[in-house]
């Protein structure tokens, strides 16, 4: 996926007392440049992956700048109100980022 392009690149989560995300620490493309380290909270990340934005899970190569170690896209499943967020290579039924740190 190096050569792909992608609109944000989540690199941890934070999950709620009800197994849900509640947020997650993201960079996110700003034109040519990348954004510092941002709070996405969750729905605000529903609605961008809907909207047709592609958010993957990686990290930041330290001293590389806007160079993104990543993986699986996120990606949004179920209906309005009943969302989950998986990355493609997730089998579970609730939320699950597969490869983003936890905090």
């Amino acid at each position: 996926m190096a050569d792909k392009k992608f609109d944000g690149v989540v690199e941890a989560v934070h999950y709620g007392p009800d197994g849900k995300i509640d947020w997650v620490r993201a960079y996110l493309r700003r034109g040519p440049a990348w954004s510092d380290r941002v709070i996405i909270r969750r729905q605000e990340l529903i609605n961008e992956i809907k909207s047709g934005k592609t958010l993957v899970i990686g990290k930041r190569i330290d001293f590389m700048g806007g160079t993104f170690d990543v993986c699986d896209p996120i990606q949004v499943k179920g209906s309005d109100g009943q969302e989950v967020l998986v990355t493609s290579n997730s089998s579970q039924n609730g939320d699950h980022l597969e490869g983003a740190g936890i905090i």
